[in-house]
C-alpha cells in the first residue's frame, strides 16, 4: 500500500490559523460563537482553533467536545458494543453560532450524526462546519464552511490525520492506498 504525506506540522498549523481568521471574519468577531469538536481529532482541532483565536483576538471562545457514537447510522455495522465517551459541553448552544469542528469530511455521515447530537443539546441559531481536510465523495448534501485543505482522493483511499495530542506522534496528514 502506498502512502503520500499531504501535510506536515507547519502546514497543519498554518491551516488552523487561516481557518481561525476565516471564522472571525465570517462571524464579525466572537460574540455568540462557540466551538464544538467531534471526538477525537475534531476535539483536538477545536482546541487548536481556540488557541489560535485567543492569539489573534486576545479573547477566549467557549469550546466543547461532542461524542456522536450513539447517533451514527452505521452503529450496528461498526460494533455491537460501541464505546461511548462523554460529551463535554458546559454552555448553552441555544441561539448561538456553533462552529462544529472535525478532521476529515468524507461522506457527510459523521457530520449528520453530529447535527443530531447538537440539536438534542439545544437549538443553535446557526451551525457552521470547519474541517482540516475535505476529501470529497459526499453521500449527503453537506458542505464545509471552513476548509484547511481540499484533497482529491479515490473513494478506496484512506486519509489519516495524525495529531500529537491524540496519536502520540508528529502532526501529519497522509493519504494511503
Amino acid at each position: 500500500m502506498s502512502s503520500v504525506r499531504i501535510m506536515d506540522e507547519d502546514q497543519i498549523r498554518r491551516a488552523v490559523t487561516r481557518v481561525a481568521h476565516e471564522i472571525l471574519e465570517r462571524n464579525k468577531g466572537l460574540d455568540g460563537v462557540y466551538l464544538v469538536g467531534i471526538r477525537t481529532r475534531g476535539a483536538v482541532l477545536a482546541e487548536r482553533l481556540r488557541q489560535a483565536i485567543r492569539n489573534i483576538e486576545g479573547r477566549d471562545v467557549p469550546c466543547g467536545i461532542l461524542d456522536i457514537n450513539l447517533y451514527r447510522d452505521d452503529l450496528a455495522l461498526v460494533n455491537k458494543q460501541p464505546v461511548i465517551r462523554e460529551t463535554l459541553i458546559d454552555f448553552d448552544i441555544t441561539d448561538k453560532t456553533v462552529v462544529l469542528v472535525d478532521d476529515v469530511l468524507f461522506t457527510g455521515r459523521t457530520i449528520r450524526a453530529a447535527f443530531d447530537a447538537l440539536i438534542d443539546l439545544g437549538r443553535p441559531a446557526c451551525i457552521q462546519l470547519a474541517v482540516l481536510i475535505d476529501r470529497g465523495h459526499r453521500e449527503l448534501p453537506i458542505r464545509a464552511d471552513f476548509v484547511g485543505k481540499n484533497i482529491p482522493t479515490a473513494k478506496g483511499q484512506q486519509v489519516r490525520v495524525r495529531l500529537s495530542e491524540s496519536d502520540a506522534t508528529q502532526d501529519s496528514v497522509v493519504v494511503e492506498g
